[in-house]
């Protein structure tokens, strides 16, 4: 019988690869491979706070964003093998730093090994809530093999139009693809829970990256958020779009995203019956923006 990963499906792209002999469409053969353990000091306020949120960044991707942040990692692999056991103690390392979770970023292609990580830690006193950082590109199939061991999903929306998603990422039928996960991702851990600090314990969290010249994109998006999830449903509006990777090869991504474009995304998500969330502010001169979440962000609420 085969497992799993020797004829991949784990997600949407179902390359059926032999991911024991050889890599699978996202650049992932079947050991665990990570680029990052840190304090991130710089997410939303309820996850970060004071403590910090303790992530763990997986390399590879099954997206290929032509314009990512983080291209060394997700597209260029680096990183180093680890084994099950040994993510095992990065999470408990981690929360002996008293970090307020375990944050996985770009886990999809390792949700098998993940869980197993997860059972042996939690058997070893992990007790903080575990964040599962997605770029919503997941299938609802493997997300149910998750319910119970995921505390706080934390997905992209990125595209609505399709013709985006195929051009900037070769990710057809995303927004149908990401919009079914969300869904899934609500039914199980419903919307945010806080403690007495204001750290989400559990709940979903959905961040949309504005990009420049495509502002009715980010509309669509937020609109359809609006219209089809639960009304206290949090949102994460990002301005920090800067091109980097292969964005700079295509005309429209080819710079930040400008104060015009950023007003008007806020001004139309003021619009909407979106109370709960964070939009991340751009600075006083033109295209400078605030890159991180520990300032510079205000809740939806308007007060």
């Amino acid at each position: 019988m085969k497992t799993p990963l020797e004829q991949c499906s784990i997600c949407p792209r179902e390359c059926k690869a032999n991911r024991t002999k050889a890599k699978g469409y996202c650049g992932c053969k079947d050991k665990i491979k990570i680029a990052l353990v840190s304090i991130h000091n710089y997410e939303e306020p309820c996850i970060s706070g004071k403590n910090g949120s303790g992530t763990v960044f997986f390399s590879n991707c099954n997206l290929k964003c032509m314009y990512c942040q983080n291209y060394e990692i997700s597209q260029l692999g680096k990183g180093k093998e680890i084994t099950v056991e040994q993510l095992a103690k990065i999470f408990l390392s981690q929360q002996e730093k008293k970090v307020n979770n375990i944050n996985l970023v770009t886990p999809s292609m390792y949700v098998y090994q993940i869980i197993e990580a997860i059972k042996i830690a939690k058997a070893n006193g992990l007790n903080i809530p575990i964040i599962y950082n997605t770029n919503g590109y997941e299938k609802v199939e493997t997300l149910k093999l998750l319910e119970g061991y995921i505390d706080i999903y934390l997905p992209d929306l990125k595209y609505y139009s399709n013709e985006l998603a195929i051009k900037y990422s070769n990710a057809d039928n995303y927004f149908e693809i990401a919009t079914k996960a969300i869904k899934e991702m609500i039914k199980q851990v419903g919307t945010p829970i806080f403690n007495e600090e204001g750290i989400i314990q559990k709940g979903v969290i959905i961040r949309h990256l504005v990009l420049p010249n495509h502002i009715q994109n980010s509309k669509h998006i937020l609109k359809w958020i609006e219209q089809n999830l639960p009304k206290d449903i949090y949102v994460s509006v990002m301005a920090q779009y800067f091109p980097t990777y292969r964005a700079k090869e295509d005309k429209l991504l080819n710079r930040k995203l400008n104060k015009k474009e950023y007003t008007q995304i806020e001004n139309y998500l003021y619009t909407l019956n979106l109370k709960n969330g964070y939009i991340q502010e751009l600075g006083e001169h033109e295209e400078e923006y605030v890159p991180n979440f520990s300032k510079g962000l205000k809740s939806l609420d308007k007060v």
